[in-house]
């Protein structure tokens, strides 16, 4: 059945305006990279202003990893209902709103409250961000656009590594004001977490300007909007045939995210738990939180081992690339498999120097920068691709919520038990214990996950159906 176009409406195509529009929700993983890293250079600096321990020293970091959880946890059910654009409207400012608390707060409990605020903001934004460019790309370009989310995640990263070193190495600088002093020099940890204002309020202001999710629009059952909308980003004959692929699922009326639990979607529900855990107690966030402390342990100072990490935030960055650039030619699972191979294979080789006493020289950093690579064109930005894909249309903000809940929970584990490990277990025990809990991903990899290039989220979707009545036939037969 043909749908009719409102000739007010906008009706040429505009390949401007899908970058546009999908940076914007990008800005959502700059602020949660920048959160997340900004971190880093905080931790010596509050743990001496507050006298805090192993286990408060874990907890300033992992509250906001709390916070997350939380965020994710809502994020679902309100993107659903409300829309994906509100949502992330809210997440801007709960950013903002984090940011400013933490630079002006006056006390340790404060200050882990404004964290948590922080931390619901970066979780609605690290579910709702990928998951509005998902739907709101063209297929063939789906994992381009989804890994701009990873690349700003990991420009976020950078620039916090950046602005960190730079507010260590300015700390001189005279200020007349006593606030200004405060907050640049004798505490300059308000500086670096309240900088996060400035990128908080030009996402807030962006969101304004961008349109809803098409597909959220034919959930609501406004055709009209959807339909101009997919026009703008990829033609008029590509619109009518998103919208024909929509109309012909037959679960329009699924709510519950129950129905994930069904045979007929149990491989995309282990699919979206176990991804985006394992992505996490790989030790990724162990090495962006932590990154000072092991390179220190390694036997760098604490300056050339805050310049060790602003190397680590650009070999993220620059790698990166190498899955926006061949995700949508080479596929998912190449990348998964190459990626995670070489991870795990680092991880072991930077245990066995640690183990080894092979502290001195570049070959610590030279393998941590190896792990970060490999991370970076394969776990980062592929697991945020097939979690938006994977799902079914009715439903999919809240399977992607349950998804990235995962995600969190692997993140607040590792940021919660990293320092305690480090002092316990030791660095060598620390990594081999990483490269343990990453193996997994390859069986994930190469028994469960379908390759998913170039098909349009409804025949991911219609793949399921078809896979669970082939296996159902063979059982019978």
């Amino acid at each position: 059945m043909y749908t009719e176009i409102n000739p007010l409406q906008p009706v040429r195509k505009s390949t401007v305006y899908l970058y546009l529009v999908c940076l914007v929700a990008a800005l959502g993983g700059f602020l949660f990279g920048f959160d997340t890293a900004v971190i880093s250079g905080t931790i010596g600096l509050v743990k001496n202003d507050y006298g805090l321990n192993a286990v408060s020293e874990g907890w300033f970091v992992s509250c906001a990893l709390l916070g997350c959880i939380i965020g994710v946890s809502c994020s679902g059910k309100l993107s659903d209902y409300y829309g994906r654009k509100i949502v992330l409207i809210i997440s801007a400012i709960l950013f903002l709103a984090s940011a400013i608390g933490c630079m002006f707060s006056g006390s340790f409990i404060i200050l882990i409250i404004f964290r948590l605020i922080g931390g619901l903001g970066i979780g609605v934004a690290s579910m709702v961000s990928p998951l509005y460019i998902s739907e709101f790309a063209p297929s063939r370009l789906r994992g381009m656009m989804v890994s701009l989310y990873q690349l700003a995640l990991t420009i976020g990263i950078v620039v916090a590594y950046f602005t960190n070193a730079w507010l260590v190495d300015h700390t001189a600088v005279h200020y007349t004001a006593e606030g200004m002093k405060r907050i640049f020099t004798t505490e300059v940890w308000r500086a670096m977490l309240g900088l996060g204002a400035l990128p908080s309020a030009i996402f807030l202001l962006s969101l304004l300007l961008v349109p809803e999710s098409p597909r959220w629009l034919l959930l609501k059952g406004k055709v009209q909007q959807a339909l101009a909308i997919l026009i703008k980003i990829d033609g008029p004959e590509a619109a009518q045939h998103e919208i024909e692929g929509f109309r012909k699922q037959d679960d329009q009326d699924m709510t519950s995210v129950k129905e994930l639990f069904k045979p007929v979607y149990r491989k995309a529900l282990w699919i979206g738990m176990l991804l985006p855990f394992l992505s996490q107690v790989c030790g990724i966030n162990a090495v962006i939180y932590y990154g000072p402390r092991i390179l220190e342990q390694a036997g760098f100072t604490l300056s050339s081992a805050m310049g060790g990490q602003v190397t680590i935030g650009l070999v993220n960055v620059v790698f990166t690339f190498v899955a926006i650039f061949t995700v949508d030619k080479w596929g998912r699972r190449p990348l998964l498999l190459v990626g995670i191979s070489g991870a795990v294979i680092s991880l072991l080789t930077i245990g066995a120097l640690f183990a080894l006493g092979i502290t001195s020289g570049p070959w610590i950093l030279l393998f941590i920068l190896v792990f970060i690579a490999c991370f970076a064109f394969s776990f980062g930005p592929v697991c945020w691709v097939v979690v938006g894909e994977i799902f079914p249309n009715a439903i999919r903000g809240k399977a992607v919520a349950l998804a990235t809940l995962s995600l969190w929970v692997g993140n607040f584990l590792v940021g919660q038990l990293t320092p305690l490990m480090l002092d316990g277990i030791g660095s060598s025990w620390t990594f081999w214990l990483f490269a343990l809990c990453c193996s997994p991903a390859l069986w994930l990899t190469w028994k469960v996950i379908p390759e998913t290039k170039g098909r349009s989220l409804e025949d991911i979707e219609a793949h399921w159906k078809n896979d669970y009545k082939n296996n159902q036939h063979e059982i019978k037969v």
